[in-house]
């Protein structure tokens, strides 16, 4: 497995609407794009620092899995996202190296990327993604 960079920070939040323009005024930078990922119920926006995105979520349902965060553990950093380029073959190195998976393959992401989650019980206590074009 090759991991090239930090792909993104994930940052669970309450409102995007509050959200943003606080990361605009600290970040000296604008917000280049807001998605929503239907099946994740999750509303997302981005900003570049770098080479690295913050990725900012508000949920769409509270029984999704940012609304669920938000409730048991508050808004804040969420998820670190790693940039790989295969996401399966990144899941299957995990797994072999005896890391426990959310996602045993590959799903659609924001952006147009393929993801795949490490289980926090098995990275530290950090939710762990992977982030890739396949």
């Amino acid at each position: 497995m090759n991991v090239s960079h930090i792909e993104h920070i994930g940052i669970a939040v309450v409102s995007l609407e509050t959200a943003i323009p606080y990361y605009e005024s600290l970040l000296g930078t604008k917000c280049y794009a807001i998605e929503e990922v239907a099946d994740q119920k999750v509303k997302t926006a981005f900003f570049k620092v770098g080479e690295t995105k913050i990725e900012l979520l508000e949920s769409t349902d509270p029984e999704g899995p940012i609304g669920k965060f938000i409730d048991k553990k508050g808004p804040g950093v969420h998820h670190l996202a790693f940039a790989v380029p295969d996401v399966n073959v990144a899941l299957e190195h995990a797994k072999a190296s005896g890391i426990e998976l959310i996602d045993q393959v590959s799903r659609d992401g924001a952006e147009g990327l393929k993801i795949g989650f490490l289980h926090p019980k098995s990275t530290l206590g950090v939710l762990t993604e992977f982030c890739g074009d396949k």
